[in-house]
């Protein structure tokens, strides 16, 4: 019960901390429905990521039903944001390329903070 309580809390925590970073913090000329999918997506690529999911285009795609210019528009924000690394490997046909995301080492590090100020409490 304690770990997944522990979950949720982790869970919870970065659901506030996406929603802190993304709204507080607009990019220039960015709309607020943008702002919106980034939070959806974020909450998304996080949960692919605690199911041990590859983070490629076609991945979150096959997740969210998306087209492939609906999942980079938005990604591709994310990424600029600073909120997702992206680094090229190779597709899972082994011909071509593939972009792959992860969440950012910051982003954890303020997350991880969080929850260590949390559990003084």
């Amino acid at each position: 019960m304690a770990t997944a309580m522990k979950t949720q809390w982790h869970s919870l925590a970065f659901s506030g901390l996406i929603l802190h970073e993304i709204l507080d913090h607009p990019l220039e000329d960015e709309t607020p429905q943008a702002r919106l999918k980034q939070v959806g997506m974020m909450t998304i690529i996080y949960s692919m990521n605690q199911a041990h999911q590859k983070l490629t285009l076609s991945s979150i795609m096959e997740v969210t039903a998306l087209t492939r210019t609906g999942v980079k528009e938005t990604v591709d924000l994310l990424v600029k944001r600073g909120m997702l690394n992206e680094t090229i490997v190779k597709n899972s046909m082994g011909r071509g390329t593939a972009r792959q995301f992860e969440i950012s080492e910051g982003l954890l590090k303020n997350l991880s903070s969080f929850n260590e100020s949390r559990a003084s409490d």
